[in-house]
């Protein structure tokens, strides 16, 4: 190991050596238009007596410079093309770039992939999910199209799993058509013989060339793309709708509104019911039902507040019914009327996507030029050996009970089965939350999460980590779970178990198997940086492809999916998830915007924490609610906010300035200058400054300006 890690080194230095060299013995000035128009008859005369010395040396120097990614490379193709003419030339520079491109990215490989990886590996990820997707096309595309550097593309692919073999052949073929142009105007430049001469038509064509080809070349990419993907179909000349949006919840509502109000016709199918999953039986009735929970809470604290004999009796059957009352009350929102009054085409029906323009819904055929699939996500339903023995529940079905489980297991400690297990411990019922893993909430840094348990535990609820459901049984009338338990058989008997391990994809049943849309290996629909499926025209957002399963990233991403669907000809967005915000409203709340801990260190991000706790903040004393922190993530030495995580009372409301400070860019000292109203808990945000700033203050400043006080001081005679 030492001795590899000594050879790189070595070859680290020559390189390093060979590239100063380069620059301190001014070789850079011989790559320029000018030099090569002064040295040009200079060179074509040596070329005509010694011709194969001639194309040995400029091939081995063209392989230098693109193997030590120095500049040049564009001038010496010119130059190919003026001394060796359009043919020789670009053989010569075709093969000596590919040569030179595939040592570059053997260099890279080779002394750079394990370091970058390790300290960039976020970065590289959307490169590597290309080159695993598609290999040698999406190498050919890069070429193709030169967005970035020749050079820079040989260092970055270097990194990727890539075969040098295919790294090579894509290469050769994917850099001919720009290499013909170059050399092709590098024959005009030759032909130069006085200024009028640069306004030759031959010249003038060849700048043409150069100036359209990457336009061109993007353009037959995509007409490749294209045309492989619509190939078994056929396109209407007509189309009933601008765009079909499949679903009617949070994305579906948002992406068709945006259509609606540019004036494009759209069509909003849902088979079920209009809100979602959201309205329906997520956000909106989980949060309902909290609020009737918390309030219990309350009243069992009611000593703290200097309340006696304060008690109240628990009618979930009501509890339920204000729940199904709330969801009527904010049911307009996202109704039928509403929609259709800001001109939208509401359907209700089952859609089958039949082609990539056509979309049957209740036995009648529509055409359209996009489709948004918005068809989100539903329960994940484990395999788990007798579940079908009994009537289980999930966050889709618990809102239809009457009746309080004495005894209720929650299998899951994600979000949803956290939320539900206090809500329903509060109720009344003794729940247990049985986990696989060895801690809850496990996207969120473990002081947060030991906040939470420590709670459910002083609550009663019983957490049970490390346990892995095995089998439900039935034994008469009494219905138990069995777990692995560090290879103990744990027995958990219960009157309802809610599932509650997350949530999949509605992929299946509308037609995407059939015509080819591609999903990921999570059975995610598979999208672009512009919401786009493998099928242009064809658009997603929201649960369904399972980036971020949150409402308001479901609004966030339609405004793309939608603009790019009616105005992608023009100009595309791709879809900006820089700052996603989200929380978990258990009691406390569990709020989070960017990196948090884990993260940081899953990604090797260097990162400062700066820790502020609610025990000391006025209005958490105040309420009651002093327990809690702010942990904001900066970037070493500086304010600007890397990532927050908050625990505490109204936790997911305060954040709120932390997401508009990243948003922003604004950073601590600005968040540290801005008045807050006093008492409230969103006073923590400018503590949790004040915290950075005193431990970034200039103490050798400081240490000045103490003496400055003290001399002040001094009786003046």
């Amino acid at each position: 190991m030492k001795k590899k890690t000594g050879f790189r080194l070595v070859l680290v230095v020559v390189i390093l050596l060979l590239i100063t060299v380069f620059f301190m013995a001014g070789l850079d000035q011989y790559f320029s238009i000018q030099y090569l128009k002064n040295s040009l008859d200079e060179f074509r005369g040596y070329y005509g007596q010694h011709r194969i010395l001639t194309m040995a040396a400029y091939a081995g120097a063209y392989i230098l410079v693109t193997g030590l990614s120095l500049p040049g490379a564009v001038i010496m193709s010119l130059a190919g093309g003026a001394v060796f003419g359009l043919f020789y030339g670009t053989v010569l520079v075709s093969f000596a770039s590919t040569i030179g491109a595939t040592l570059a990215f053997l260099f890279s490989r080779y002394l750079f992939r394990d370091w970058v990886r390790e300290k960039f590996g976020a970065t590289l990820f959307a490169i590597n999910k290309g080159v695993e997707k598609e290999g040698g096309f999406y190498l050919f595309t890069l070429r193709l199209v030169p967005a970035f550097p020749f050079f820079l593309i040989n260092l970055v692919m270097g990194l990727t799993p890539i075969k040098t073999r295919i790294f090579y052949l894509v290469s050769q073929v994917g850099m001919l058509p720009g290499t013909i142009v170059y050399i092709n105007a590098g024959t005009e430049l030759a032909k130069i013989e006085s200024a009028s001469g640069i306004l030759s038509p031959g010249l003038m064509f060849s700048f043409f060339l150069l100036g359209i080809f990457p336009f061109a070349a993007k353009g037959v990419t995509g007409f490749i793309r294209r045309k492989k993907v619509y190939s078994k179909f056929i396109k209407p000349k007509r189309f009933d709708y601008n765009m079909i949006v499949i679903g009617a919840g949070s994305a579906g509502l948002v992406a068709s509104y945006i259509a609606a109000a540019v004036k494009a016709k759209v069509a909003l199918i849902e088979a079920d019911r209009m809100g979602g999953d959201c309205l329906n039986t997520g956000c909106v009735p989980s949060k309902a039902l909290i609020a009737t929970s918390k309030l219990i809470s309350h009243i069992q604290r009611a000593g703290e507040y200097g309340l006696v004999n304060a008690s109240a009796d628990v009618d979930v059957a009501k509890a339920m019914d204000r729940v199904q009352a709330i969801i009527k009350k904010v049911e307009p929102h996202d109704s039928i009327e509403r929609y259709k009054g800001l001109g939208v085409d509401c359907i209700q029906g089952r859609a089958k996507i039949i082609s990539p323009f056509e979309v049957e819904v209740n036995g009648k055929i529509l055409t359209t030029r996009n489709i948004i699939v918005a068809t989100g996500a539903k329960p994940l339903v484990p395999k788990l050996l007798g579940l079908e023995k009994i009537n289980y529940l999930t966050s889709d079905t618990i809102w239809n009970i009457r009746t309080l489980p004495k005894r209720l297991v929650v299998l899951g400690a994600g979000p949803i089965g956290c939320e539900l297990s206090q809500c329903f411990s509060r109720l009344g019922s003794k729940v247990t939350l049985v986990q696989r893993g060895d801690g809850i909430m496990k996207k969120e840094d473990p002081d947060a999460a030991a906040i939470i348990l420590k709670r459910f535990q002083n609550e009663g609820i019983a957490v049970l980590l490390n346990h892995a459901a095995k089998e439900i049984r039935i034994t008469g009338e009494e219905k138990q779970l069995f777990c692995d338990h560090q290879g103990k058989d744990i027995c958990i008997a219960f009157d309802e178990i809610l599932i509650a391990l997350g949530r999949v994809p509605n992929v299946k049943g509308f037609g995407l198997e059939e015509i080819g849309v591609e999903l990921d290996k999570n059975a995610n629909i598979e999208t672009n940086d512009f919401l786009q499926t493998n099928f242009p025209n064809i658009f997603c957002s929201g649960d369904v492809h399972g980036r971020y399963q949150f409402t308001h990233t479901a609004a966030h991403e339609s405004w793309y999916a939608s603009v790019n669907a009616l105005f992608g000809l023009f100009k595309k967005f791709s879809v900006d998830y820089r700052v996603i915000p989200w929380a978990t409203y258990t009691d406390p709340e569990v709020a989070r915007v960017g990196l948090n801990e884990t993260d940081a260190i899953r990604l090797g991000t260097k990162y400062e924490v700066t820790q502020y706790g609610l025990d000391d903040l006025d209005r958490a004393i105040a309420d009651s609610e002093d327990h809690g922190f702010v942990k904001v993530l900066t970037v070493p030495g500086k304010d600007r906010i890397l990532g927050v995580t908050i625990v505490g009372h109204h936790a997911a409301d305060i954040i709120a300035e932390f997401v508009l400070a990243m948003k922003h860019r604004i950073g601590l000292n600005k968040i540290l200058g801005t008045i807050h109203i006093y008492p409230t808990m969103a006073e923590a945000n400018k503590y949790a400054a004040g915290v950075w700033k005193r431990a970034h203050a200039p103490e050798k400043l400081l240490a000045w300006v103490k003496k400055y006080h003290t001399f002040m001081r001094k009786e003046k005679r």
